[in-house]
């Protein structure tokens, strides 16, 4: 058993020791929980791909399909559970091993329990008992019978004296003892082919033993092969975990400093973006104030150009109303309507009273000599180097992880490398190698003994041929030989043979059936019991639940297996176990539940997640003092802006004139309607004069009326615009100045607790590729590394060997022999019966002519 536990021993690289880490517990860093209620989800580790771990493949295929011959397997099965149709008894068999722990003392048995135990075994055992009480009478009484027919025939009794009486029912007689005697040997004929078919199975599936002795043996090599490949592979696979590793350390900057950046730019990014904004409204506040600067002058000038072109044309107007021809009686009431509109030919904005913004915009031109926009760029840059932030402030951690993870990688290759998994691999091939010569050394011998058997049974078979051959022999001559005319004295000497062929039948029968009896009722005890006791318990594994059996085997260990492998019988480890997992081709460490002898879990975890490694992440910190999200020259700035007095400007002043219109009267409608007037008057000079007026008016509105109408818009639209944004302006620069405070006092102050969460996620993002590789580690070792799948099928081989191939073959030699043994019973007496009719006999029945011829014909 040296080579089992060193097979062991290298499958658990894992372990620190050779003792027992069942209580231990695994020592995986605590998870980070983040509040949902303040920071988002914590990020997780990506998934790693750690490929496949070398995969063996297994040559044998323990599965056996008999073919025909199963046909006849499952007559002697259904034959045997009708000798014997009781469950399997487990807890019989427990309790009598259990009874008879000490040996077996026939004191012992004397005790009621094992009395009661004996009767319920004889229980059990009563279908195999009475058909073995049977064959023993069989072989007991068959000679003596014999025997005592001989005897009695020597005395020419029992048939035995040579005349035949004459009756009238003869020939029916004679043909009934025929065709019985033909469907015995038919029969006797099919038990003989049964008997030879399981013979000749028998060494037919011995010499194919040899297929399944060199599968599986190399299916053992291959598991000896593979296995350091796929422990290797294993340790290798750690340079995965550690490249991602090593890959987000370098890239700190843009995890971890993104993160916290990403965390912080809720509150910083709103209150610079704010900023920015007002440095625009600075800008465009300087253009209002020259629109409206700008407008003003213009509105002024227009106003006086369009107050004295006003005054000229309607004094024109009212010396050409002065003509004479305006009092005659028709046209006067039309020049006094004239007259009284001359009043509506004035300008109704006076835009020279309207305060001037110079002073206003002289001081936003002062603001505006410091660029806010670049400022606040420089805020935004400043928030944007987090990352590269980061990336230097943890350079120096970043260097000691590396250095901790290449420690770490070199711990787990140089233990892996500690244990002789090669050499102890080599020697367990150099093991296997030498059980397979040794195995077929014993070819020859098995394939001798094999033939000595085959040779038995066919002379066995033989004996039942003999008589059979006597059968068909005499059935042949005399059937052929008999005559209807001759008397029993005058037979010819063919059907005389016919006869004594079959009373030499007889003879032998008498002479073998009993010892081929003898041979049925052994082979019937031992092989019935074996399929019934071993066989099938084997087949649906309950034999593995006697030997399972708690205190089975030992009465001071719980579990034989463990207590042989591991010295410790308390490990949860049983035969039943271990076998289910080898079957489903999961890996030897899960089937012998080696984590309780060697935790891998718990080497890792002291490897790699060790105590430094752990202490480096929590060391991690950030300092963001150095971000200035404001300059003082961009707070002055603001402040500036809030006191360069566009919030003084009288803006209802200036909407109130703009709102009045250029002129008094619409000019286009005066000039209109004076056109209308004149065509009422009597052509004339008269007419001509006021239309001229009325062109001169549409000149005017057309040179000045629409030139001021389009500044008096521009200029409503600059004091809305600048009404606008002047609103509250001291307040809205307060508010932007306290939103960059609270986003540098949430930097400087407050930004360690969002550093602590993200660094806890990052680092828990990096001990998650380590929880991928261990998880993988032991999964693989569960499912894929030293499948002991070649465990499995050699119990598979031993039960088809044992019981397919030997046990039911043995099972269906005496199954075929027993029938013909019971046969040639009836095989006798038919034969004695039958022989009566085809010997010549030496005296006969003779009639005289009496004088009452009905007695002759009686």
């Amino acid at each position: 058993m040296l080579w089992t536990r060193w097979l062991v021993l290298l499958l658990c690289w894992g372990a620190t020791s050779g003792e027992p880490q069942a209580h231990e517990r695994d020592a995986a860093p605590s998870e980070v929980q983040s509040d949902s209620r303040r920071q988002p989800s914590l990020p997780r580790a990506e998934p790693l791909d750690f490929g496949f771990v070398p995969a063996a493949v297994y040559d044998t295929h323990a599965y056996y399909e008999p073919g025909a011959i199963s046909i006849l397997f499952h007559m002697v099965h259904a034959f045997l559970y009708v000798v014997q149709p009781n469950t399997f008894p487990e807890d019989l068999i427990v309790k009598v091993i259990q009874q008879n722990m000490g040996g077996i003392k026939l004191e012992e048995w004397r005790k009621p329990e094992n009395v009661v135990l004996l009767l319920q075994w004889i229980y059990y055992e009563a279908g195999f008992l009475i058909c073995a009480t049977i064959g023993i009478l069989f072989v007991v009484l068959t000679p003596i019978i014999g025997m005592c027919f001989c005897v009695c025939r020597c005395c020419e009794n029992c048939g035995g004296e040579m005349h035949q009486r004459q009756r009238k029912n003869a020939d029916c007689q004679r043909g009934f003892y025929t065709a019985s005697l033909i469907v015995t040997t038919v029969f006797i004929t099919v038990g003989v082919l049964i008997a030879y078919a399981a013979n000749h199975n028998m060494s037919n599936q011995i010499k194919s033993t040899r297929r399944f002795i060199n599968t599986n043996i190399r299916d053992l090599k291959t598991f000896a092969n593979n296995t350091p490949a796929q422990i290797e592979y294993l340790t290798t696979q750690y340079t995965s975990a550690k490249n991602k590793v090593l890959s987000d350390l370098d890239n700190i900057g843009p995890l971890l400093g993104g993160r916290i950046h990403s965390q912080l730019e809720k509150e910083v990014v709103p209150s610079l973006d704010t900023a920015l904004r007002m440095a625009g409204a600075m800008r465009e506040t300087k253009e209002a104030l020259e629109n409206i600067s700008s407008s003003l002058e213009v509105l002024q000038e227009g106003t006086g150009k369009l107050q004295a072109s006003l005054s000229t044309e309607r004094a024109s107007l009212s010396n050409t109303l002065s003509d004479p021809a305006c009092t005659n009686g028709a046209v006067s009431h039309t020049c006094n309507t004239i007259r009284s509109t001359l009043s509506k030919l004035g300008i109704s904005a006076d835009f020279s009273r309207l305060p001037d913004v110079s002073h206003a915009l002289a001081n936003v031109n002062t603001v505006l000599r410091t660029d806010l926009s670049n400022i606040v760029q420089k805020g935004y840059s400043s928030f944007n180097d987090t990352p590269k932030l980061v990336k230097e402030q943890t350079r120096n951690i970043v260097s000691a992880v590396k250095g901790i993870l290449d420690k770490i990688g070199t711990e787990i290759i140089s233990f892996s490398k500690m244990i002789p998994v090669e050499s102890s691999l080599a020697n367990f091939t150099v093991f296997i190698n030498t059980g397979q010569k040794k195995i077929e050394s014993y070819y020859p011998q098995i394939d001798q003994m094999d033939f000595y058997r085959w040779i038995g049974c066919v002379a066995m078979l033989c004996m039942v041929v003999l008589v059979l051959a006597f059968n068909i022999l005499g059935l042949l001559c005399g059937t052929c030989g008999y005559d209807k005319q001759a008397t029993p004295t005058t037979r010819g000497c063919l059907s005389n043979t016919g006869g004594n062929l079959l009373m030499a039948g007889v003879g032998f029968s008498f002479i073998f059936v009993w010892v081929l009896m003898g041979v049925v009722s052994t082979l019937f005890v031992v092989g019935g019991n074996v399929e019934k006791l071993m066989c099938e318990p084997l087949a649906n594994r309950q034999l593995f639940k006697i030997i399972d059996t708690p205190f089975l085997v030992h009465p001071a260990k719980k579990n034989f297996l463990p207590a042989l492998l591991f010295q410790n019988s308390n490990i949860d480890l049983t035969l039943g176990s271990m076998y289910r997992e080898c079957h489903d081709n999961n890996g030897l460490y899960h089937a012998l539940q080696l984590e309780t002898m060697f935790n891998i879990n718990s080497f890792l975890n002291r490897t790699v997640y060790n105590k430094d490694l752990a202490k480096l992440f929590e060391s991690v910190q950030v300092d963001l003092q150095g971000i200035t999200l404001l300059e003082p020259a961009g707070r002055d700035n603001l402040i500036n802006f809030a006191n360069s007095g566009i919030g003084q400007i009288d803006y209802d002043a200036y909407l109130d004139e703009v709102n009045k219109g250029v002129t008094l009267v619409d000019l286009l409608s005066f000039s209109a309607d004076l056109e209308v007037q004149a065509d009422q008057l009597p052509r004339g000079a008269l007419e001509n004069a006021l239309k001229g007026h009325a062109s001169s008016i549409r000149q005017i509105h057309r040179e000045l009326v629409v030139a001021m109408e389009q500044t008096m818009s521009t200029l409503s639209q600059s004091i809305k615009l600048l009404q606008r944004m002047s609103s509250d302006l001291p307040v809205k620069v307060t508010n932007i100045l306290s939103a960059i405070d609270a986003a540098e006092y949430l930097i400087i102050h407050n930004a360690s607790h969002v550093v602590k969460q993200e660094t806890k996620g990052y680092s828990q993002a990096l001990v998650g590729y380590f929880k991928q590789y261990t998880k993988w580690v032991k999964n693989s070792l569960s499912e894929e590394v030293a499948q002991c799948k070649p465990i499995s099928n050699i119990v598979d081989s031993m039960e088809i060997v044992a019981c397919s191939f030997i046990i039911d073959s043995v099972n269906t030699f005496w199954f075929g022999l027993g029938g013909c043994c019971i046969l040639l019973i009836p095989s006798i007496i038919f034969s004695v019966k039958l022989a009566k009719y085809y010997r010549r006999m030496d005296t006969e029945d003779v009639f005289e002519d009496y004088s009452y011829p009905w007695l002759v014909a009686l």
